[in-house]
């Protein structure tokens, strides 16, 4: 097999993934060995956050490097324009082949953004049809969302990502296979995307067994009154329809055992692709990152989904294995998935990579794989601004403390190591004030809330319009990517001149060198 002096980049991701579910981050009951042996044999950055805890805009910040209000991700309705540089970009410009497998919510009429190949659809709209309007109140849902995914929680036989992620599974392997039989000069960035476990919480019967209904544990905070949560929680008690459903404890119970049985699934997903890195002998040279794009409250507070800087919805997981490059290890620092694109970045030129052509607003996580960093004074930033807020929003992650403001609203700070579980808002104390003081001059060196504000606004009205216009017209552009499949060389298509049988020869693997008669 040909090596390349530049490693071969997989990045893998799983979509609404808790951190506090996986078993490598102390979760007793739930079970993903896959990424429980990645994990050991990897390094494992154990406060790892999104830049944005929705879908599309974290995904779009993901792939620029780029905090998402710089690029106008305001949610899961904002256009992602052809004009961004991506990770996919910077990647082909340093000489590697871009390949896209599973969900990445694009929306607009680009659904590539650098990747050269890209082998499915996606599994949610890429037109405006999701835009938030925020002088229509909470009560709003483009989306739909409710508690009706927590309520008809349960086994399935079959579900539309289910049909989704069989479908990625078997693209990504059978692409990695195909990477395997035919090694050209180029290295590859391969990126392969799951939709679970992403809600509704219905699990295949064979995942939902894996676990006993007497030991799945309820939230460790429970349900908080609505009187006693702060504004942006109580947004989001009315967006989420909570106000209309109620939710009993054994629902909540049941809605955790399909989470689990949904994070086991994946996970044996997971395992299928690693599992033919590993036979086909690209694992040697290839580096295995794994991560999430926001994580999932799971009754938490009382509180579902995501769309809040609360833990459980802002952290996600990451993982970047290579043991032969990088000693397995646990990496204590903030870092956030904007790193990731300077991280490949010093991964293709080898520490050494060429001036961006625009803004970055992450940093390389090679030092701290390394051990050269410590990252004490890491900072992070994530922003929201979608269904189930009133206005701009942003959160700073430094040190032991978190501090969230929302234009307009009290601003909260928490202590993470005294206050695990955020239930102590500290902002406003006189003990903190200088802490609070500083930890703002941070969230707004760089983001005026007001003016963000107004963005917004002024863009979910255009949006509202493009959609209102477009809803119903049959002459309207469907954005949906549309794979193609050329069959036109895979299998046999008549003798030519070395005839059928030095076909199917080229397609073994390991190759065997054709018998010659004597």
């Amino acid at each position: 097999m040909m090596k390349h002096s530049k490693p071969n980049i997989l990045l893998v991701m799983a979509d609404q993934l808790a951190v506090p579910t996986l078993p490598f981050h102390g979760h007793p009951l739930v079970q993903a060995p896959n990424l429980s042996k990645l994990a050991q044999n990897g390094v494992v950055f154990d406060s790892a956050y999104c830049n944005f805890p929705i879908c599309a805009p974290s995904r779009f910040s993901m792939l620029s490097g780029r905090l998402p209000h710089s690029i106008s991700a305001y949610d899961n309705a904002s256009e992602f324009p052809a004009s961004m540089p991506t990770m996919a970009h910077y990647l082909r410009h340093a000489g590697y082949r871009t390949i896209l497998c599973g969900k990445m919510h694009f929306i607009g009429p680009d659904q590539l953004h650098g990747y050269e190949e890209r082998l499915t659809t996606d599994i949610y709209p890429a037109d405006f049809a999701w835009t938030p309007d925020w002088l229509k109140g909470p009560a709003y849902r483009p989306t739909g969302v409710s508690m009706r995914p927590v309520l008809e929680a349960g086994p399935c036989v079959r579900s539309m990502q289910i049909d989704y992620d069989d479908e990625v599974e078997y693209k990504g392997a059978q692409c990695l296979y195909d990477l395997a039989r035919a090694p050209q000069d180029k290295p590859f960035f391969l990126t392969v995307s799951y939709t679970h476990p992403h809600p509704p919480f219905v699990a295949p019967q064979k995942h939902w067994d894996l676990y006993k209904r007497e030991d799945i544990d309820s939230p460790r905070v429970p349900p908080i009154a609505y009187e006693d949560l702060d504004e942006h929680s109580q947004w989001l008690h009315i967006a989420h329809a909570q106000d209309i459903y109620s939710v009993s404890a054994d629902q909540v119970l049941n809605a955790r055992h399909a989470y689990y049985g949904m994070v086991s699934y994946v996970d044996e997903k997971i395992g299928r692709i690693l599992n033919v890195l590993q036979e086909t002998g690209l694992q040697d040279n290839t580096i295995v990152v794994f991560c999430g794009d926001h994580g999932e409250m799971l009754g938490e507070r009382g509180m579902w989904f995501k769309q809040s800087f609360y833990e459980s919805s802002v952290r996600v997981p990451l993982i970047v294995s290579s043991p032969t490059r990088y000693a397995p290890a646990r990496v204590a620092a903030h870092v956030s998935l904007v790193d990731l694109l300077p991280t490949f970045m010093d991964l293709a030129y080898n520490g050494a990579p060429p001036e961006p052509v625009g803004p970055l607003h992450g940093s390389s996580l090679l030092p701290l794989i390394n051990g050269t960093e410590h990252g004490h004074d890491r900072l992070v930033i994530s922003e929201y601004s979608s269904e189930g807020v009133s206005a701009a929003s942003r959160m700073v992650r430094q040190g032991p403390w978190k501090y969230i403001f929302t234009h307009g609203l009290a601003p909260m700070l928490f202590n993470l190591v005294s206050d695990p579980d955020e239930l102590t808002n500290l902002a406003g104390h006189s003990a903190h004030r200088q802490t609070e003081q500083d930890l703002h001059a941070l969230l707004v060196q760089d983001w005026e809330p007001a003016a963000v504000h107004a963005r917004i606004l002024a863009s979910q009205r255009e949006r509202l319009f493009l959609a209102e216009v477009a809803n119903g017209s049959a002459k309207t552009p469907n954005w949906a990517y549309q794979p193609f499949v050329d069959e036109t060389q895979r299998f046999i298509r008549g003798s030519g001149a070395a005839g059928p049988t030095s076909v199917k020869a080229r397609a073994r693997f390991p190759f065997v060198e054709p018998a010659q008669p004597d």
